[in-house]
């Protein structure tokens, strides 16, 4: 039995609201189940100083926790520096959402991702991932209908979740409760069409077999497969 009652196939419930702060370009506040990130894309003109002239876009993404996003309060990595942790959540971000950009019809222009975790309840990463995808969205919609691009740059959605092995079972979008426990703890990136972008698997104390993993993947897929239809009804409105 996972600790909140829910079948081994089950994700957590899922929010996406869209259009949640004023200024950015794209915004959305996904929740999964307790956990719940801020989600804003900006556009800008520019591009970094070693992509100018390319006529390349470019996609990128930062990453961080409010102090009192978990059970007890963070220091300000503004104040402290960013953590190794941040800094390798926030290129995972980047890399996913990139995968499916279509980087000559955005135009030499990058649209920075802003992922803000305001509550911590597993997941983040993946949350993230799926809500950065909405918000980027939102962002190309507006300069397609500005006229400001010619063709879609979005070739597919991008979603991610978590898998893992609890208390010897595949689940599938784990919490905080079973991802300290669980046995094996995976993160699966992948588009809408089901092609792999990443995938990070790690032992937490027990090995996992080849048909485990396969069966991850499986339930990665159903997971995905419910995200998506909740990223596409959020941009629909």
């Amino acid at each position: 039995m996972r600790p909140s009652g829910r079948e081994t196939t089950e994700l957590r419930n899922i929010s996406i609201e869209t259009d949640v702060t004023r200024h950015a370009e794209g915004s959305c506040l996904i929740k999964c189940g307790d956990t719940h990130v801020l989600c804003t894309a900006s556009i800008d003109e520019r591009v970094p100083p070693w992509m100018k002239n390319s006529g390349l876009g470019w996609v990128t993404a930062e990453y961080g926790m409010l102090p009192r996003a978990t059970h007890t309060r963070g220091r300000r990595e503004a104040k402290n520096g960013q953590s190794g942790r941040t800094q390798e959540i926030q290129r995972l971000i980047g890399r996913s959402l990139r995968a499916a950009v279509d980087r000559p019809a955005l135009g030499e222009r990058q649209i920075i991702v802003d992922c803000d975790v305001i509550q911590a309840d597993g997941g983040t990463r993946c949350a993230s991932i799926t809500g950065g995808w909405v918000a980027l969205r939102l962002a190309v919609n507006k300069l397609l209908s500005a006229g400001m691009i010619q063709s879609d740059p979005l070739l597919d959605n991008v979603a991610a979740v978590s898998c893992g092995l609890y208390a010897g079972q595949p689940v599938v979008d784990l919490d905080y409760p079973e991802d300290s426990e669980a046995g094996v703890d995976g993160n699966f990136v992948l588009t809408g069409s089901g092609k792999l972008i990443e995938v990070q698997m790690s032992a937490e104390g027990s090995t996992y077999s080849r048909e485990q993993m396969s069966s991850l993947l499986d339930l990665a897929e159903s997971g995905i497969a419910e995200l998506v239809a909740a990223q596409n009804a959020a941009v629909a409105g």
